[in-house]
């Protein structure tokens, strides 16, 4: 494992993925600052239908690549680049997105408000988001409702869930239902 990579801890992904339970089956998952890949590979064993993996450590590149070849993981993609780069990028909507940044780099606001504005997030989507337990969490879009949380040792943990408003679907151009 790679100096700076923090897997998500066994009890940690365990809970996790109960609370994904219902919509992992099928999914489309986006790992943002992946390190290990431990929790997209969860997911692809769970049933997701798809995960693309980000990181901008060669090195875990390459191991993950490795990783995926010897799981031979078809729906695993991978892609090297800085994350807040990526989410600059031409978006696509994810079903569930694993956001667990270096506790040490402070991107958690910048990083969730381009998921949500710039088209990463299909309408109900799932955010897992990790931070260090002494740092409280803030910044998060509006929408975003905070359904699970947890915390364990030096790691606070939390499932959101994205709301769309009918204000918000006016904005975005869908239609609007009327009685």
């Amino acid at each position: 494992m790679e100096a700076g990579v923090r897997p998500t801890p066994d009890r940690v992904r365990e809970t996790l993925f109960n609370w994904l339970q219902p919509v992992i089956q099928g999914a489309r998952c986006l790992d943002l600052y992946c390190g290990s890949g431990a929790l997209s590979f969860e997911a692809l064993s769970r049933g997701a239908d798809l995960v693309l993996m980000v990181d901008e450590d060669l090195r875990v590149i390459q191991q993950l690549q490795k990783n995926i070849e010897l799981l031979g993981a078809d729906h695993a993609r991978i892609e090297w680049s800085d994350a807040l780069q990526f989410l600059s990028g031409n978006p696509q909507p994810f079903d569930v997105v694993f956001l667990d940044p270096p506790f040490r780099d402070n991107v958690l606001t910048t990083c969730s408000q381009r998921l949500e504005n710039h088209g990463w997030l299909a309408p109900d989507a799932r955010i897992y988001i990790e931070v260090s337990a002494v740092h409280e969490l803030s910044g998060l879009p509006d929408n975003w409702e905070i359904t699970h949380h947890k915390t364990a040792g030096q790691v606070s943990y939390y499932l959101a869930m994205r709301n769309i408003r009918q204000d918000d679907n006016m904005r975005t151009g869908s239609p609007r239902l009327s009685m």
